[in-house]
């Protein structure tokens, strides 16, 4: 009887399993950066490239759900979007402390000139709601207008895309990969609904 209360806390091995595999690019981006020849613009651009992948991932939970009939799959959505909110603080937090050195006046006009940093910045802003809102008692509080809120994902997808499209300067290939697989999870999604 106490292994059944004590499972009730504890969180599935699956779990702890995916929150140690999230926890690899981290590790990865930081080993690696101390290697590069600009070691801060390499971190800062593998924390935007984990958010977005980690982003992608939280977005094929329901068409994989969908396909296979595993229902269990949507236990792990919610922990995914969170390292999405993760890698993109770390990206953030690396743009505005060890790339701007908080220089704030500095910031905000990159914001207002700078396209890439303008729709990079609109999509970190809408992901902070989305986080906050992430746990039961805010799926309570709000009840529908929760599913309402969490629809912003769409558009902060679209936003990544379009800044990781607009701060790449020479090859398109990797964005554009990235751009189709969204397309992908949301072409499904929109079938799924007219059928």
């Amino acid at each position: 009887m106490w292994r059944d209360r004590l499972s009730g806390f504890l969180p599935r091995p699956s779990k702890v399993l995916l929150f140690v595999v999230c926890l690899i690019p981290l590790a990865r981006s930081l080993v690696l950066s101390l290697e590069a020849v600009n070691p801060v613009e390499f971190f800062t651009r593998s924390t935007g490239t984990w958010a977005l992948v980690a982003l992608l991932l939280t977005l094929s939970i329901t068409p994989l759900r969908q396909l296979t009939g595993y229902s269990r799959l949507i236990d792990y959505r919610r922990m995914l979007g969170l390292f999405t909110f993760f890698y993109a603080l770390l990206h953030f937090m690396t743009y505005v402390w060890l790339d701007q050195f908080f220089d704030w006046s500095a910031i905000g006009q990159d914001i207002l000139k700078r396209p890439f940093v303008t729709v990079g910045f609109a999509a970190f802003v809408l992901l902070i709601p989305l986080a906050v809102t992430s746990t039961k008692g805010w799926m309570r509080r709000l009840k529908r207008n929760w599913a309402r809120l969490h629809r912003l994902v769409y558009a902060i997808a679209i936003l990544g895309v379009v800044h990781y499209l607009w701060l790449v300067k020479a090859d398109l290939t990797t964005p554009l990969i990235y751009a189709a697989v969204l397309a992908v999870l949301l072409g499904w999604r929109v079938l799924h609904r007219v059928r």
